[in-house]
Parts: C-alpha cells; sequence; structure tokens
C-alpha cells in the first residue's frame, strides 16, 4: 500500500511580486540530481535573484540557489548550477514570443513539492515595475495593514 508523501514545502520569490508585475503563470517540472532533491525536501532552496533564459527551445533555471545536501559525498551538486524546466512546446512557445517582445522576462516564483514528491516550479511572464508602481506597491501594502489594524480594534 502506497504512502501519501505529504511535505509542505513552499519556497516563494517574494522579490518577484515587487520588482515585477507578473502576466501569466505556469507550473513547469525541474531537473533535479538525487542531493537536489533531498535539500528541498528539506527546505534549503532559494529563489532570491533567480531567472530564466530560453536557449535552443529549452527553458533554463540560472542562478536558483539550492544548498549542498549535509549527508551528500563527492556526488553532491553544485549549489548555483543552471537548471532545465520542463514545459510542453505549446507554453514554450508562447513563453518564448512573450519573451521576445521588449520589456518582458520570465521570473520563477514559487517551488514546491506536488502530492506525488515531485519538485516543480511556478513561473510568470513578467513586467519590471518603474519606481513610482514600487512606491504605490509599498503604499497599499501599508494602507491594508492600517485597514486590517483598525478592524482588530
Amino acid at each position: 500500500m502506497k504512502e501519501k508523501i505529504s511535505n509542505n514545502i513552499q519556497i516563494k520569490n517574494k522579490r518577484a511580486t515587487f520588482d515585477y508585475e507578473l502576466l501569466d503563470t505556469f507550473t513547469a517540472g525541474i531537473v533535479l540530481t538525487g542531493t537536489e532533491i533531498k535539500s528541498i525536501r528539506l527546505g534549503k532552496a532559494s529563489l532570491v535573484d533567480t531567472f530564466c533564459i530560453v536557449e535552443k527551445g529549452e527553458l533554463w533555471v540560472k542562478n536558483m540557489y539550492i544548498a549542498e545536501y549535509f549527508y551528500g559525498t563527492y556526488n553532491n551538486h553544485n549549489a548555483r548550477r543552471d537548471r532545465k524546466l520542463l514545459l510542453t512546446k505549446k507554453e514554450l512557445r508562447k513563453i518564448e514570443g512573450a519573451v521576445r517582445a521588449s520589456g518582458f522576462t520570465i521570473v520563477p516564483t514559487r517551488l514546491f513539492i506536488n502530492e506525488k514528491g515531485l519538485a516543480k516550479v511556478v513561473v510568470a511572464i513578467a513586467r519590471g515595475k518603474k519606481e513610482y508602481d514600487k512606491r504605490d506597491s509599498i503604499r497599499e501594502r501599508d494602507d491594508r495593514r492600517e485597514m486590517d489594524r483598525a478592524f482588530k480594534r
């Protein structure tokens, strides 16, 4: 009898929602080695300063940090190596077309383990925010906090 794997690993890129306006999201599989998935299951990964590029019809995530596995031997992985993302051809074409348009980029927003125990990355087609847009985001967030405080009283 199979046991259900219950991993609530949710690694988020909070900076992406602040720096970018997220337009469309896709869930992609990720090609990992054994020690990498073990580190992710321990929650030792980060999406800060991570970005994606399209090379030769494939989507790659660059600069993603996955800590070396503590019990890994000489087979341990490089912490910031490039990793391939797995998407359908239709999704890849859509992403590639959006990136060719000026001002758009691909940003990983979330890394999680699904119910089958597989690592997935949510990538978004995004447009960079201007400085005044960021100030508006900060103002909205502060207003929301003040309203929540007022309602709690």
